[in-house]
């Protein structure tokens, strides 16, 4: 029986080791962190969002220019597969109103609980606190453990260690020196599904840092997203900018700052607005002239006279069809982009030609990689637990062909 030898005990891992051990390989899986799928986890704690029940080339057009690399992943483990697995474990999912799948527990620590006592059941077993740092000279796998320095010799070797986003969760990143020590090619990680800066006022920031700025419609460019974002210290974060983050996170790359427009009103005309703002105000203040014609809040108030101040105009002296333009395209400048370590994802991690078709490393036989570790991003929404799913399985499969092969 072949041994394999599977490092990282998230979503990729785990599906690689089940696979392996569906094809009668024996199969252990060495984890950094005291217990798996501590990320896993983290996602769960909103709402453990698996996948989306959108048509599957829409689906996939959601990856960018990874979309034909990941292809034949998605279509040998597709969205209705991952929610069979689930079932199977007898985590029943549904479609949310968005076209978003959820277990029905609406948590992860459920399915995960249900899945590792079945990898038990398969002989999988799972040693943790085992910090993978790369192979001696002989080829042996190197693990810093409590007990001491461990090596272990695999027929393969399937490596799902993750991308660089909360590196507390166990992925920080740091095995891509030793790909690098191999002559692998590695890009260099950055923030995905990410939070943005804004130069905000200190008003502005001490009283609304926190609030939610609700039902509105971002756009960049030709691309748009709806929903609700949140008002931090330092910017903007929140289910509405992740799906712009990769373009968003670019342009300031390339020029330092990128302009985002949103649309404050997006259900209602323009003409419609004007008409309300053209109502005689009589001794109203504006604040509360706005309130009572458009429902609009304190914060979207605000947010109106902070970005119009920085373009050194006054929401005051503007007419009633200028201030309706600007709630249906109010422009706010983005300044830089959140931390890698706050990003719910990243971008970056091995170069998508250094694997064949099969997901082994060319210049490391008997050695695939799977998950975020590879250089490949995708929004909120499923995307990115669908294909690291995926990709998890292509691993598994993958391996058991290359030790079917004859030598």
């Amino acid at each position: 029986m072949p041994y394999v030898a599977v490092i990282g005990a998230g979503p990729a891992g785990l599906m690689a080791a089940e696979r392996l051990a569906q094809g009668g390989a024996r199969v252990t899986v060495f984890e950094r962190m005291p217990s798996a799928g501590r990320k896993l986890l983290m996602a769960g704690r909103g709402g453990l969002n698996l996948t989306h029940s959108e048509p599957l080339e829409d689906f996939l057009a959601r990856y960018g220019d990874a979309a034909p690399w990941l292809r034949d992943s998605m279509l040998a483990f597709p969205p209705q597969a991952l929610r069979a697995w689930c079932e199977a474990l007898g985590q029943e999912t549904f479609i949310g109103s968005s076209g978003r799948v959820f277990p029905k527990a609406m948590k992860a620590s459920p399915l995960l609980r249900a899945w590792l006592r079945r990898l038990d059941t398969q002989g999988v077993a799972l040693m943790v606190r085992h910090a993978w740092q790369g192979w001696d000279a002989e080829g042996h796998l190197v693990f810093e453990t409590p007990d001491g320095v461990r090596c272990e010799t695999a027929d393969a070797v399937v490596l799902a260690l993750g991308g660089a986003s909360w590196p507390k969760l166990g992925s920080d990143g740091a095995w891509t020196k030793e790909f690098e020590r191999h002559g692998i090619a590695v890009a260099g990680f950055r923030p995905a599904n990410c939070g943005f800066h804004v130069a905000w006022s200190e008003v502005f920031r001490d009283r609304f840092e926190g609030v939610p700025l609700k039902n509105v419609v971002l756009t960049h460019g030709d691309v748009r997203s709806r929903g609700d974002v949140i008002i931090t210290r330092d910017g903007l974060e929140g289910g509405a900018i992740y799906p712009l983050s990769a373009p968003l996170r670019d342009a300031i790359a390339a020029h330092g700052e990128t302009a985002l427009t949103i649309s404050l009103r997006p259900d209602v005309p323009i003409d419609r607005l004007t008409e309300k703002l053209s109502a005689p105000r009589g001794k109203q203040s504006l604040a509360t002239f706005l309130r009572k014609a458009l429902k609009l809040s304190p914060l979207v108030t605000a947010l109106l006279h902070e970005c119009l101040r920085a373009e050194g105009k006054a929401l005051a002296s503007l007419t009633p069809q200028e201030i309706a333009a600007c709630i249906q395209a109010l422009p706010l400048t983005l300044t830089g982009v959140a931390p890698l370590a706050r990003a719910i994802s990243s971008a970056g991690g091995i170069a998508r030609n250094e694997l064949d078709e099969h997901l082994m490393l060319r210049k490391l036989p008997g050695v695939f990689a799977c998950g975020e570790m590879i250089d490949w991003e995708a929004p909120t929404g499923g995307y990115l637990l669908q294909g690291s799913f995926a990709l998890g399985v292509a691993a598994g499969e993958g391996a058991l062909r290359w030790l079917r092969t004859p030598k």
